[in-house]
């Protein structure tokens, strides 16, 4: 794609396309800023569309004193369901009580703090189980009488990092996908940037302040882009995950206690499958070439197996997925104790310079409170900078009348019942009311075109490359849906779809 040239520097800069970088270019368009956001591959190709898909205070983080960080992000959790309901839905999950890992006292205080550190609007509050009657105890082992329910969200991790992107172009941004920030240097009180495109064109931009939110690149855009060098360091933990048939009957999700005092979720997924996860491993390697280990994989098998009656092999798993967390480097020998809080470094050469903030941590539940207060430190270098705006500000189709997808579900098979229930719960989760942009028109099946699989229509694939910047197959089938579970051979006609 040609891009215009520039007639005045952006005001913002942002190198990165994961949920921060889309967050703060989201903020800054919605204060009438100019901003260019580029990302080297996709939208959420990494770190982002590679997490546990929760939204989430961090329940074991009160363990480790971060009484701040799990205030934020429970605070976080409501104005998130709230914002994008068709792709955020409450989740109560079930914590069975290992006497040898944690007191029950310790688990009932921490319960305690999780629902009153924070406001509460939307989701249930906690409560002890009796395992043994509860039919929630069901699917265990019967290792422990005692358990306890509790409330966090569950989310669809890489569409709600297109969503914030869209927004952002909506209210002014551009944004463009399989753009590298090849080098950028300051120049008379600017930033001046070399970009590399989707076809290996260059094109150089300034702005007035560069952000830096390339998450596991951080470093390396500091180092080797930029030429600088940081006190602050990103420290690369790997967690993976494995999705087997459903574990269990039910749309509760379990939280359980290891030996090791780390816990692994199993959450219901994609209807008839579990997601379990995740681990937390020191990396060194490549982000690109991250992906699980055998020592990993019988980690999340063993812990399955010591609490669910239903017991799975390696022969089980359907698919694997490991991402590397950027996680700021505060010292701690255990990986699952650094912290998932985040930190800001800004650069201005002395106060000569074109400032340069970098993104150092954060996760996924507080990107949101991370872009307002990027916003806030960046300030003082601009000047009449209006007020923030996204918490109460709703994303691209999460204006469903009562926030009910559900009904808004039966609302499409209403007007269009060639569409079924199933593939109208489906649209309905991933686009909420922007289904319709490409639903609106169609009078009968035909009129969508094609069908690629599992009712992904030419219509809809036409939606994702014009409105949310799909180019390959792996686009749509792994990052703006999870089709590729159902339809991974359908990769290649729809590259060759998206390219014509």
């Amino acid at each position: 794609m040609q891009h215009a040239p520039q007639d005045r520097p952006y005001d913002l800069l942002v190198a990165g396309g994961g949920i921060n970088g889309a967050g703060i270019a989201r903020d800054a368009a919605g204060r009438g800023l100019s901003v260019l956001l580029v990302e080297q591959d996709d939208l959420a190709a990494h770190t982002s569309s590679w997490s546990t898909k929760l939204i989430h205070g961090g329940l074991r983080y009160l363990e480790y004193y971060e009484f701040r960080l799990v205030r934020e992000a429970l605070m976080e959790r409501e104005r998130l369901l709230a914002a994008a309901p068709h792709i955020i839905r409450p989740l109560r999950f079930v914590l069975p009580h290992d006497v040898s890992v944690r007191p029950a006292w310790m688990v009932r205080m921490g319960l305690f703090l999780y629902d009153h550190l924070a406001r509460r609007k939307r989701l249930e509050g906690s409560v002890r189980l009796d395992l043994t009657k509860d039919p929630r105890g069901a699917p265990l082992k019967p290792l422990t009488r005692v358990g306890f329910a509790y409330s966090d969200c569950a989310v669809d991790d890489s569409r709600l990092v297109v969503l914030n992107a869209m927004d952002a172009r909506e209210r002014g941004a551009q944004i463009r996908v399989g753009t590298k920030l090849e080098s950028a240097r300051r120049e008379g009180g600017l930033w001046k940037a070399a970009l590399q495109g989707p076809d290996g064109a260059r094109s150089d931009v300034s702005a007035r302040i560069l952000v830096n939110a390339a998450g596991p690149w951080v470093a390396d855009v500091l180092n080797h882009r930029l030429g600088l060098n940081t006190s602050k360091g990103v420290r690369l933990v790997k967690g993976s995950h494995i999705v087997v048939p459903r574990l269990y009957e039910g749309d509760q999700a379990y939280i359980l206690q290891n030996p090791d005092r780390r816990i692994v979720f199993a959450i219901p997924y994609q209807d008839d499958l579990t997601l379990v996860g995740t681990t937390d491993v020191p990396y060194e390697g490549a982000p690109h070439d991250v992906e699980i280990s055998g020592e990993e994989t019988d980690y999340l098998i063993a812990s399955m197996n010591h609490w669910f009656r239903r017991e799975i092999t390696r022969a089980d798993i359907v698919w694997t997925y490991s991402g590397v967390r950027p996680l700021f480097d505060d010292g701690s020998i255990n990986a699952s104790a650094v912290t998932r809080d985040y930190v800001f470094d800004i650069d201005t050469a002395n106060g000569s310079g074109a400032p340069l903030l970098s993104v150092f941590g954060g996760k996924l539940t507080t990107y949101r409170k991370l872009a307002e207060h990027v916003m806030a430190d960046l300030s003082p270098f601009l000047p009449g900078l209006k007020a923030p705006w996204t918490a109460t500000a709703v994303l691209p189709g999460g204006d469903l009348p009562g926030g009910d997808v559900g009904r808004y579900a039966d609302e499409l098979v209403k007007a269009k019942p060639f569409l079924g229930r199933d593939r109208a719960l489906r649209l309905a989760h991933a686009y909420g009311t922007r289904a319709t942009r490409f639903l609106d028109a169609a009078r009968s099946e035909a009129d969508l075109g094609r069908d690629f699989g599992a009712g992904l229509t030419e219509a809809e694939l036409t939606y994702l490359k014009t409105e949310e910047w799909a180019r390959t197959g792996a686009d749509v089938l792994w990052r703006r849906s999870k089709l590729g579970l159902k339809v991974p051979a359908a990769a290649e006609a729809i590259d060759a779809f998206l390219a014509g």
